[in-house]
This record gives structure tokens, C-alpha cells and sequence, in this order.
């Protein structure tokens, strides 16, 4: 299918969790009135990262600006219905059983007390607390070696991720956004600005703006117009799992030490993680390890938890983060020398939970010139340039 106009004043390249936030934002932006089109390779997104999420969320982040995404995040997630404007809209329900952070190092310890008082100088709920206190809250737990820990029970869990980018496309859909089963493979620039995209299906559109939404393939897009940024494709592995003795609450989103998660997920339970060396992979490879889950996830989930001796692994999927290595944070915003040329790239695996905040200030941006809402001035590609990362010391 071709294109239904020669011009449109955004292209957005990718309509993952990005594109399809991003364009939605702009339909109820006021003053916007121009043509969205949103071009994406694969329509199925059987491989797309938005497919792959595990739906979390959580303010416990130590930068504010995080903090902050996160606190509009889950406002977007209780209110979603009214946000959408549409009594079809369905209610979002957030599962606030809270990410827990397990320390069992003293620097470890003393990291997540001063993440602890940032987060709620900034109003979240997170507590820090003592291994006894972990123990009583949740008895299930081995806590051999465990200092401490974080953890906060106030809209902080997991949600449905697949519904909210479900209906930012259906009404995108509704309010004119157009998405076109192609793939932009050329763009031509004249001096400082994008003037239009080429398509693989040999059509070429004219661009007001342009938005660099491809997610792991991001660097594949700028590179069309020279620009290199360091953003890569790295495998995630997540686990579904059940248990012959099922806990008798639920079970927080667990930080291990060794860098494994889990969490409760309805009747069954999830984990997740990388292998030790966690290198860039092709862009195609979704190839999985099968012995990983034997020989690193089920010995850590087994000896922290040890009632999930007995499980049964029911599902696995490997994804692909798009890694800001960086900082792995978000880029946001325009080029510096080609200002009609915009990133929403690099989340690292915060995508989908900071798509409803994020997504509304690229629209406002698109829309004014400016971020209304929050700054997110600080994601800006400069810092690429002059090797300043954004400083967030939560990063999983």
C-alpha cells in the first residue's frame, strides 16, 4: 500500500511503543493539526522490543527526571480510560506489589540508602529496609548473605503494557494517523533540515519533521544521514515459570544480587536477565541459550527462593534491549545541527514505562518548540557529543 499523500508534516521511522505514543500525543497536542505518518518494517512485531516488554514499572530511579516519568507513568496507567477519552477504553490495572532491591554488599547497602532519600524527597514510596524487615514482610525469601533492601508498594509493579500500545494505535488510528507496512531507507537533507524519506517500496514523502523512532535499529537510521549514536541491540532473556508449592502472596519484583529478576505474573511467575557477558548482537538474532535457564536463572531463583525448587518452565522469549551504552538512558529530542531531525531512542529497557511521559514531550516539542511538561532537556543528543552521560545510578 502506497502512502496516502506526497507530504506530511511527521514521519515517525518505527511504530513500536514510540511511534505509536509519540503520534497519538500529537492527535490531542492543542494547535497541532498537521498529517502523521507512522512507517513500520513489520506490522506483526513478532520481533519488535515493544512485543517483548515484561510491563514494569518503577520510580525507583536516583536522577528526579526519572522519578518524575515514572510519577506521570503511573497516573497515565490509573487514568488511562480518561487520557484516551473514550468510555471503551479499558482500565489499566497496576499491580503495585513493588520492586525490591536486595544488598549484600555494604556500598551496595549504602547506595540504595541514598537512592531511598532521593526518591522520596521526590514523593516516592520507596523504603529502605533492614534484612529482619524483609524477612517478616516476606518469609519465603533466603536471606543468607542479604544485608538489606529497597522497596516500595506505592505505583510501583507491573501493568499491561500490551493494551496501552494496543489503543495509542487504535486511536491514533481513529484521529488520523496513518501507518504504512514499509521501511525507510534513504532520507535526503538539504543544509540543516530532513526534506523527505525514501521508502523501500521506491516512493519517496516529503517531511516537516522527522522522528527517529527504530528502536534497537536506531543508529540504522541516523546513519542515513550521517549520524552515528550509541545505540545497540543486546539480548534479554525472560522466563515464565510455575511452581509445585505457589507463595502465599506475591512476589515483588525481585532485584538479586547476581543481576537476576523475578516477580509474580497472575498464576505463575517470571525472571529474567542476561548472560555474564552481554555483548551487541545482530540486529536478526533472537537465538536462545537454553542452557542458561539450568545453569544460571533456576540455581538463583531456587537458592533466594526456596520454595521454586520445584517449578516447571512454561514459556520463555528472548528480546532485544536497545542499549544506550553510554548511559543507558534515553536520547530525546532534536539533532543539534539538523533541528527537524528528532531521537526518541537508547531506553535501555525503561521504554514502555516511560513512553506515556516521553511521548507526550516529544509532541509538545513537535508541536511548540518546547517541553511543557517536563524538561527532558537533559536527554538531549549534546550530551553524545561531549561524552556527558546522564547521571542514573538505578539502572538494571
Amino acid at each position: 500500500m502506497a502512502p496516502k499523500h506526497a507530504s506530511y508534516d511527521v514521519v515517525i521511522v518505527g511504530g513500536g511503543i514510540y511511534g505509536a505514543a509519540v503520534s497519538w500525543w500529537l492527535t490531542r497536542t492543542p494547535g497541532f493539526h498537521g498529517r502523521i505518518l507512522v512507517v513500520e518494517r513489520d506490522p506483526s512485531y513478532e520481533f519488535a522490543s515493544t512485543s517483548h516488554t515484561n510491563s514494569c514499572i518503577r520510580q525507583q530511579f536516583t536522577n528526579p527526571l526519572n522519578i518524575r516519568i515514572s510519577q506521570f507513568g503511573a497516573e497515565f496507567i490509573r487514568n488511562f480510560s480518561a487520557f484516551m477519552d473514550d468510555a471503551e477504553a479499558p482500565r489499566l490495572a497496576l499491580q503495585s506489589f513493588g520492586y525490591l532491591y536486595l544488598a549484600d554488599r555494604p556500598e551496595t547497602l549504602a547506595a540504595l540508602k541514598d537512592a531511598q532519600e532521593i526518591q522520596a524527597a521526590h514523593g516516592a514510596g520507596t523504603r529502605h529496609l533492614t534484612r529482619d524487615e524483609i524477612a517478616a514482610a516476606y518469609p519465603f525469601y533466603d536471606l543468607d548473605g542479604i544485608l538489606g533492601g529497597n522497596h516500595n508498594l506505592r505505583d510501583e509493579g507491573y501493568f499491561d503494557g500490551g493494551t496501552m500500545f494496543d489503543w495509542f494505535r487504535h486511536k491514533g488510528r481513529a484521529n488520523g494517523v496513518e501507518y504504512l507496512h514499509d521501511e525507510v531507507v534513504a532520507m535526503t537533507r538539504n543544509g540543516a533540515r530532513v526534506e523527505s524519506v525514501t521508502l523501500k517500496s521506491g516512493a519517496t514523502v516529503a517531511a516537516g519533521v522527522v522522528v527517529n523512532a527504530a528502536g534497537p535499529r536506531a543508529v540504522l537510521t541516523s546513519r542515513m544521514l550521517g549520524i552515528e549514536m550509541p545505540v545497540e541491540p543486546r539480548k534479554r532473556y525472560t522466563y515464565i515459570f510455575d511452581a509445585a508449592e505457589p507463595l502465599d502472596r506475591d512476589l515483588p519484583l525481585t532485584i538479586d544480587p547476581s543481576g537476576v529478576h523475578m516477580r509474580s505474573d497472575g498464576r505463575y511467575y517470571m525472571a529474567g536477565g542476561h548472560t555474564d557477558h552481554d555483548p551487541a548482537v545482530d540486529y536478526t538474532d533472537f537465538g536462545a541459550d537454553h542452557a542458561l535457564w539450568e545453569e544460571k536463572f533456576w540455581p538463583v531463583i531456587a537458592a533466594r527462593v526456596p520454595q521454586f525448587e520445584k517449578i516447571k518452565l512454561v514459556n520463555m522469549w528472548v528480546g532485544h534491549y536497545a542499549y544506550n551504552t553510554l548511559d543507558q538512558n534515553a536520547i530525546v529530542g532534536p539533532h543539534p545541527e539538523i533541528p527537524n531531525f528528532l531521537f526518541v531512542n537508547g531506553f535501555s529497557g525503561h521504554g514502555l514505562q516511560q513512553s506515556p511521559a516521553i511521548g507526550r514531550g516529544l509532541a509538545e516539542w513537535i508541536a511548540y518548540g518546547e517541553y511543557r511538561s517536563l524538561d527532558l532537556a537533559d536527554f538531549g543528543f549534546e550530551r553524545l557529543n561531549t561524552g556527558r552521560p546522564f547521571v542514573e545510578k538505578a539502572v538494571i
